[in-house]
């Protein structure tokens, strides 16, 4: 009768676990619902207007030839987006340790916000649930295992919000409207490739490094000092984004994929290759 008795104790285990998982993922699903919330609440109206390139004057060289590649007169401008990537994110600080992840990404305009919600399988049967988001200035960073064991909770801090603030900005390529002058957004002169764009929200403002390719297109974004988590501290540290592979997108051209790295002093360390499956947009109309 042994046989019967480890039986009911695999099943009740199978249940436990079970449940457990199950809570955790209703959990999770609750937490995100009120991030996009609090992102909801904190959103400014964009009346009802669209692309004018007379705004252009005035603005560098290589600025204005982007805008006239990815925008056409009276685009109207983008006031919210849905994002579903699939791509592979490097787990490991120092080595290589690529696994797959697919996410969802819900970004507002104006006030500057976007929440990433991302399944990363680090394992058969293991996966990571993660949030990242800046929302109403706060930056946030939260991964847990199975959606119940936290391995990472970053918020609150100044650091946080100034990082995540920076990917919003740096992903502006995939909502090219929101890097108008129009928007907020100022532009400053480097040479015949690059300008300098600088973001305000807030009391907190920072400035980053576009690049563009020989076809005008957007093609990095680099800030001289980013968060970086090493063995429990943040380090401040170069940081690019590499954005390719422009397709048109309800009138405008944008990236469907793109690397995130580190700029080390050996060279740069990728940590996100991914690649945009679906995009849909909102419009001031």
């Amino acid at each position: 009768m042994w046989w019967k008795v480890i039986a009911i104790v695999l099943a009740v285990l199978v249940f436990a676990v079970a449940m457990a998982i199950l809570y955790a993922t209703n959990r999770w699903q609750s937490d995100t619902r009120k991030l996009h919330a609090r992102m909801e609440a904190a959103r400014v109206h964009i009346p009802p207007t669209s692309f004018d390139p007379g705004e252009l004057e005035g603005l560098p060289a290589p600025v204005q030839r982007y805008f006239r590649t990815v925008l056409k007169e009276g685009q109207p401008l983008v006031t919210a987006v849905n994002v579903e990537h699939t791509g592979t994110f490097n787990m490991s600080e120092s080595g290589e340790q690529w696994k797959l992840f697919r996410s969802t990404q819900r970004v507002t305009i104006k006030r500057p916000g976007f929440v990433w919600d991302a399944r990363i399988r680090i394992a058969p049967g293991m996966t990571v649930y993660v949030h990242d988001a800046y929302v109403a200035g706060e930056g946030i960073l939260t991964a847990k295992l199975f959606g119940l064991m936290s391995m990472v909770n970053l918020r609150g801090t100044p650091e946080v919000a100034q990082g995540e603030l920076m990917r919003f900005f740096a992903e502006a390529a995939w909502y090219p409207t929101a890097l108008l002058p129009s928007q907020g957004v100022e532009w400053e002169a480097v040479d015949e490739t690059s300008s300098k764009a600088t973001l305000k929200d807030g009391e907190m403002r920072l400035t980053m490094l576009f690049r563009f390719n020989e076809s005008g297109l957007i093609e990095s974004v680099r800030a001289e000092g980013r968060g970086r988590t090493v063995a429990g501290k943040v380090i401040l540290t170069p940081w690019e984004g590499r954005w390719s592979n422009y397709e048109l997108r309800e009138g405008m051209r944008i990236p469907i994929g793109g690397e995130v790295a580190w700029i080390l002093a050996e060279g740069p360390k990728p940590y996100w290759r991914g690649r945009i499956q679906r995009i849909q947009y909102e419009l001031s109309t």
